[in-house]
């Protein structure tokens, strides 16, 4: 299936690297929910995906039939039973994602500082901006430099 750029995106981060038998009962767990999801009876033309396992990725192309407010509450609501039937959190947006060489890691918001303070992270460590609205920032503003994401705005005065 071929999806617009602009199809939307919701990006669900876990607070710890999944192991790979966990991605794969995710992914079926996604699969079953994207091709049941429905906007007022309208089916969705949906994907989604695990990256990195550590990045749950909705995907929906609006141009067959858009996200309802009550289709996204369900999706809300299948996120939430992922994270207590795999024993994860998906909704703490204070966890922070970073690149640390080729392994994706995440700290709370306090120790994520810590590093910024130890020179660990910079402003040219990458960071994942789960913020993204659509298929094309995924593709191009979702793994950024630190400069380059909202995280500057919030730790500014941290980094050099």
């Amino acid at each position: 299936m071929q999806f617009s750029e602009n199809s939307r995106v919701w990006i669900y981060q876990s607070d710890k690297k999944l192991t790979d038998d966990v991605v794969q009962q995710l992914q079926k767990q996604l699969n079953n929910f994207t091709t049941q999801w429905t906007a007022h009876n309208n089916q969705l033309k949906a994907k989604a995906e695990v990256r990195y396992n550590r990045f749950l990725i909705l995907i929906v192309d609006e141009s067959q039939a858009g996200a309802s407010g009550c289709s996204i509450d369900k999706s809300v609501h299948f996120m939430k039973q992922l994270e207590q039937h795999f024993n994860i959190s998906l909704f703490d947006r204070f966890n922070l994602a970073y690149r640390d060489g080729e392994e994706v890691l995440s700290l709370p918001r306090h120790d994520f500082e810590e590093l910024l303070k130890q020179g660990k992270l910079n402003k040219d460590s990458i960071v994942f901006n789960n913020l993204v609205q659509n298929l094309t920032e995924l593709n191009t503003k979702w793994e950024v430099p630190f400069k380059d994401s909202w995280h500057i705005q919030l730790f500014r005065d941290l980094v050099g």
